[in-house]
């Protein structure tokens, strides 16, 4: 038995009620011509325009500029830049500390009550890491700028050579 009836034997009969067009398909068509299709054309053409001269993001590098130590006496421009710079290291070594402390926690979570054996490298590198910065940047407070963490590393220094001697 064939499986497609050949129409010509088989001839449907006339349909007696008469064939209106769906609405539907209507309101689609005219929504595709009248909104749709000059929207899309101006999207395609904008980036058409945009992929001519297709430009890159990468993150802003700053150069590194001399320490507040290295500036001569009255510079005030190397005075600001050391302290930009110093602010931008701030910043960067408190992500440093975030980032370690972050995944200190995400171990913890991790390994459940086996934390304290198989979490040993991450406290300790932690440990580490709070330990730089509160020797750079511990006690400045709030308002600390790049001379008093100059001086508080000079005052550790002089202690430290101090405490060589003696």
């Amino acid at each position: 038995m064939p499986d497609d009836p050949d129409l010509e034997v088989y001839k449907a009969p006339p349909s007696r009620t008469p064939v209106l067009p769906n609405p539907v398909t209507f309101i689609q068509t005219v929504f595709n011509y009248v909104i749709d299709a000059p929207v899309t054309f101006v999207r395609e053409w904008i980036e058409r325009q945009q992929a001519k001269n297709k430009s890159y993001y990468y993150h802003q590098k700053f150069r590194r500029v001399p320490d507040l130590s290295e500036c001569m006496e009255g510079d005030y421009l190397c005075f600001y830049e050391a302290e930009a710079q110093w602010r931008r290291d701030r910043l960067v070594d408190q992500q440093i500390v975030e980032i370690v402390r972050e995944r200190l926690g995400a171990c913890k979570h991790r390994e459940g009550p086996n934390q304290f054996q198989n979490c040993a490298k991450e406290l300790e590198q932690l440990a580490q890491v709070t330990k730089a910065y509160q020797a750079r940047y511990g006690d400045l407070g709030v308002h600390g700028n790049a001379r008093t963490c100059l001086m508080k590393q000079k005052h550790r220094m002089i202690e430290e050579m101090k405490a060589q001697e003696n």
